[in-house]
């Protein structure tokens, strides 16, 4: 059962343990809340907590942290308000006072903003591959040996790369190629893009004498095309908290961000360990890790999360108000602009 007391004693030891990333016991918490109560009885609430599932106690040290359900907990039923969007909000008119970037550059200047204002590290994901089909593949010719090819999914998404044409290789081949792609290619989903190629290889012989170096070109491009956009600034912050100067640590992190699959996942709305801890946003856990979420949508745009990451010893209440504050900006900016 969770007391007045119990809370009371639970939120000073996720508070003080956010702040100094040590183990609390009972005298740090005699010491600076002047509390009535005894050593003894403090340090029996600590123990209920524990069972409870809420605190754990580390191996190297008699005091107690927050557990990943501790966690869950004190976001869901315990945060409280964290009033930081004055200095956000001024710092993002510089962004929006040019109304000719776009929702992307918007997206990539916010996320630096963020990752400065939290020291953590912020980042923005791009709409999942598996979702989308290839619509068309168009030719814009630049000169005699290169051209811009464009890709378009049905969901308005494009790519585009530059091919510079080898010697023995046309634009007039290029085009040729094109035209087999769109012929046999529309409407295929962009992760089995690769493997339709392949069985279209016979008859990319038959018609370009040189058509390895296309084919090379195209398949790069593709792999570029499918995998999940991600963004991610102020990784160097992390390195600045306590948990990473463990190697071993710091070699999971780096792992974690840089797992495409995994934020794939979190883009999709899929993870254990998630949840609801705003009106926009959402966090997930991930072994030591917590991630903060907000999904940006904007008409006539695809939809973009918005992430900032940390250690779960993040100080939820102002991570999670800048992280919603600065998705419903974008969107009412944005909305406002199509209307």
């Amino acid at each position: 059962m969770l007391s007045e007391r119990r809370i009371e004693i639970f939120r000073a030891i996720v508070y003080e343990f956010i702040r100094t990333a040590e183990p609390i016991g009972s005298k740090t918490l005699i010491d600076k809340y002047k509390w009535n109560y005894s050593s003894a009885t403090i340090r029996n609430e600590m123990s209920a907590l524990e069972e409870m599932g809420l605190l754990e106690k580390p191996h190297t040290s008699a005091g107690r942290v927050p557990s990943t359900k501790g966690y869950q907990f004190y976001t869901q039923y315990l945060m409280e308000d964290n009033d930081e969007n004055e200095r956000l909000k001024n710092s993002l008119q510089v962004v929006f006072s040019n109304r000719g970037r776009s929702v992307e550059e918007t997206l990539m200047q916010s996320v630096e903003i963020l990752a400065e204002m939290t020291n953590l590290t912020s980042g923005v994901l791009g709409p999942e591959a598996t979702s989308q089909c290839l619509q068309d593949i168009k030719v814009v010719v630049l000169d005699e040996t290169r051209a811009l090819v464009i890709f378009e999914t049905n969901q308005n998404h494009r790519e585009s790369k530059v091919f510079a044409l080898e010697d023995n290789v046309s634009i007039a081949d290029l085009q040729k190629y094109v035209k087999i792609l769109n012929d046999r290619l529309c409407e295929t989903p962009i992760t089995q893009i690769q493997e339709k190629m392949e069985s279209l290889r016979p008859i990319l012989q038959q018609s370009i004498l040189q058509y390895e170096s296309l084919f090379e070109a195209f398949s790069h491009a593709f792999i570029k095309f499918a995998s999940d956009r991600m963004y991610f600034s102020g990784k160097n912050n992390l390195l600045n908290q306590p948990e990473f100067g463990d190697v071993e640590k710091l070699k999971q992190l780096l792992n974690m961000l840089e797992n495409s699959s995994l934020w794939a996942d979190i883009s999709m709305g899929r993870g254990d360990l998630r949840l609801k801890t705003g009106d926009h946003s959402q966090t997930i856990w991930i072994d030591d890790m917590a991630v903060v979420t907000s999904e940006i949508n904007i008409a006539g745009e695809e939809s973009h999360q918005l992430v900032v990451v940390g250690p779960s010893r993040m100080e939820y209440s102002k991570v999670v108000s800048l992280v919603e504050y600065i998705s419903k900006m974008i969107e009412e900016v944005y909305s406002d602009e199509s209307e």
